[in-house]
């Protein structure tokens, strides 16, 4: 799984894995010429947000019909995700 987002100006393309990580950002050679290297900076890291977004709602719609009901896909996969969320919670003891 992976997905590619582009700039609105076709400047920059990002292609992000299944995991989020950058597989490969391809640049318009114009872009030296219309952008500061700030700007630049700044739309390579918005295209790999929306690409990275992109490939967790992927994951989700993938995974979701797979999960219990009752446990929600951020629990299992959002970012502050622990192990907790696949197992019951403490049981206590009868008296």
């Amino acid at each position: 799984m992976k997905h590619t987002t582009s700039s609105e100006d076709g400047m920059v393309s990002v292609t992000v894995g299944r995991h989020g990580q950058v597989r490969h950002i391809e640049l318009n050679p114009r872009v030296y010429r219309t952008q500061s290297p700030s700007q630049l900076a700044d739309a390579i890291m918005q295209q790999i947000n929306k690409a990275t977004a992109a490939v967790s709602e992927q994951s989700k719609q993938l995974l979701q019909p797979l999960l219990p009901e009752d446990l929600p896909h951020e629990e299992i996969f959002g970012q502050h995700a622990t192990l907790d969320a696949f197992f019951p919670g403490p049981v206590e003891p009868s008296p």
